[in-house]
């Protein structure tokens, strides 16, 4: 009797909490209306857990205070803007280059909505294989002389993971200033005890909402998905391959990788320095000055235009997503996407859609192989969707398809760690390259049809025939694709 009367409290206690968080959902966090339907089901029909999940997974983050400017600061990057903005009225910007003009109204985009300066004297190297990216990054590394600063989502305990921090610790012991800054939840599995002996090498460390228990973390729904690396202000990388054994295609689960990321030598390393910077300075709690080594003065490097855009819970616009709208928008002939997760909100879909029905060649590419299941069956619902439109859908099978990337028409395109999905569009601190350029765009696209050698079609008749099980799995995916 005493049992079943407290049994009674518990749950009433449970019914009385899931209400207050149910309030809080709809009253005090501004959701969009299908992540507040979503959590209000969770909460409603699992009341035992519902205000738990809701508790690592649900709330949002408090914005003002995450990435402050010191006055000196926020006057210089006005000062930027401004310019930028008179470049990109400009006249004389029209008559000398007809295809950067048709594309300003989507820098001054990027500009006003990620404060994203344009910048024209870079030059860029595509890789689309492991092997070849981390002997670039090794070999960059080795050569260091005044700094590294590194960030990661993932930074494996493994192979390749403790070959980077030898040198990482090496070069420490040079002299050479090197921060290294990891995710909380990508590196969830990985002990701080790791990264000791950077710090003993003089090297410094920081993790991105680090949990606050051993494999417990409040923030698992918010993480730093960025892959950033400056060398010197003079090489960067940026794109989707992290640090650990698997992107080299050691994994017996994935097998091949297929990623794409960039090496960039040119102007807009200062824009991911600056990313850096910020993300170190919240992350740390130090006091990161803005120093001039940091932003060395550079010689002519190369013709290729570039807009970093970045992302996050912290932001005000959902500027990659708004990037890719206009971009899709802007499209006359082809659209090719590559996303391990497809996942869009109505805004990408409806813009998709139209595309297609306009005549343009919409090609969209995701693994055949899931790392995350209910992902995957979401993914396929969408593309399915899409299929009544005339959008052409594929899945990769010679491994894991990793690679982020859109473009347009052959003539400009983004690569970075921004997914085609709801989380990295809202939830994940994200950044991307947009590429004014159409040879590296044509390299882009060479690559991309290279890939679909490797696939198989996702027909609209094969989609109709699909099973009952499949049809429930995407379902129900569907159903929690906006809290995914």
């Amino acid at each position: 009797m005493f049992t079943s009367e407290l049994l009674l409290r518990f749950f009433n206690l449970l019914f009385f909490i899931n209400i207050i968080f149910a309030l809080a959902v709809v009253f005090f966090e501004r959701k969009n209306p299908a992540s507040t339907w979503t959590w209000l089901m969770v909460l409603l029909f699992l009341p035992s857990i519902g205000f738990i999940l809701y508790l690592f997974l649900g709330q949002n983050l408090k914005k003002k205070r995450m990435f402050l400017l010191k006055k000196e600061e926020k006057e210089n990057l006005t000062s930027i803007i401004d310019k930028q903005k008179e470049y990109l009225n400009n006249e004389s910007l029209i008559k000398t280059n007809p295809f950067l003009s048709k594309y300003s109204d989507m820098m001054e985009l990027n500009l006003c909505s990620d404060n994203a300066f344009y910048t024209n004297n870079n030059q860029v190297t595509i890789f689309i294989d492991g092997k070849s990216k981390f002997d670039q990054l090794k070999e960059n590394l080795e050569n260091a002389k005044v700094y590294i600063h590194m960030e990661y989502y993932i930074f494996q305990n493994d192979n390749l993971g403790n070959t980077i921090l030898d040198i990482l610790c090496r070069k420490a012991k040079q002299g050479v200033e090197v921060k290294l800054l990891y995710d909380g939840m990508g590196c969830l599995k990985v002990p701080k005890s790791f990264f000791a002996s950077l710090t003993e090498a003089g090297g410094k460390v920081a993790c991105f909402f680090p949990p606050f228990l051993p494999y417990i973390n409040l923030r698992v729904n918010f993480r730093n998905h960025r892959k950033i690396c400056t060398i010197d202000g003079e090489y960067a990388f940026i794109g989707g391959f992290n640090i650990g054994d698997e992107y080299l295609g050691l994994s017996k689960r994935f097998g091949f990788w297929r990623d794409t990321h960039l090496f960039i030598q040119g102007d807009s390393i200062d824009a991911l320095e600056l990313h850096f910077l910020m993300d170190w300075r919240f992350a740390s709690n130090e006091d990161s000055v803005f120093d001039s080594k940091y932003f060395p003065r550079r010689t002519h490097l190369g013709k290729t235009g570039l807009q970093m855009v970045s992302s996050g819970p912290d932001s005000t616009f959902n500027s990659i997503k708004n990037g890719y709208l206009k971009m899709i928008s802007k499209a006359e002939k082809n659209i090719y996407i590559e996303t391990p997760y497809f996942i869009p909100d109505d805004s990408i879909l409806e813009a998709l859609r139209i595309a297609s029905l306009s005549g343009v060649d919409v090609r969209i590419m995701i693994p055949s192989k899931p790392d995350h299941p209910f992902v995957y069956w979401a993914s396929t619902s969408y593309m399915g969707e899409l299929l009544e439109s005339g959008v052409k859908c594929y899945t990769y099978t010679k491994g894991f398809l990793h690679s982020k990337f859109l473009s347009i028409d052959g003539s400009i395109s983004s690569v970075g760690t921004a997914n085609l999905d709801i989380r990295s569009f809202t939830l994940n601190f994200e950044i991307n390259a947009f590429i004014y350029d159409k040879n590296i765009t044509s390299k882009l696209d060479d690559f991309f049809n290279d890939d679909l050698k490797f696939c198989e079609e996702l027909t609209l008749q094969k989609y109709t025939n699909r099973s009952f099980i499949v049809k429930f799995k995407e379902s129900v995916s569907r159903l929690l694709s906006p809290i995914l």
